[in-house]
């Protein structure tokens, strides 16, 4: 297992979940350079709300205020998708990731994974706990975990 203090030197798209085919919505968050990244993995991405569940959806936040959204966008992914809130680093802006944790459990989502989304932003990832999953599907990732286990 690496340290936390070495930089990982996965590709960002990997971190992120950025899987062939997986279907995406992006919400005011303008970067070109991250939607040419995704786009090496997957044309579904849409700007704005999605006419069908999807799989991640991105999400910039610059003020607590922002954060009121999370509510809305859980209704945009899939049971076992992601929201992905990219905000500043640090103490460089106003929202800090304590206000994200708690918007998410205030929507009824856990943070489970960051990861640094550039030099100056930083991403969580916000998920449905898996006992609000739909029972389908956590049967269908009980068969994963069965699959690998005797693999």
């Amino acid at each position: 297992r690496m340290s936390p203090d070495v930089a990982s030197t996965r590709p960002l798209i990997d971190k992120l979940g950025g899987r062939p085919g997986a279907k995406v919505a992006i919400v005011n968050l303008d970067n070109d350079e991250f939607v040419s990244l995704l786009l090496t993995r997957t044309q579904d991405i849409v700007k704005g709300k999605p006419l069908e569940p999807c799989d991640l959806v991105f999400f910039g936040a610059e003020s607590p205020k922002d954060l009121s959204k999370i509510k809305e966008l859980k209704g945009w992914i899939e049971p076992n998708g992601a929201i992905w809130v990219i905000r500043q680093k640090g103490g460089r802006g106003a929202l800090r990731e304590t206000d994200v944790i708690a918007s998410g459990l205030a929507a009824g989502l856990v943070d489970n994974k960051i990861a640094s989304f550039s030099e100056t932003q930083g991403a969580m990832r916000l998920v449905f706990r898996v006992r609000d999953r739909p029972r389908a599907v956590r049967q269908q990732r009980a068969g994963v975990a069965r699959k690998r286990s005797s693999a």
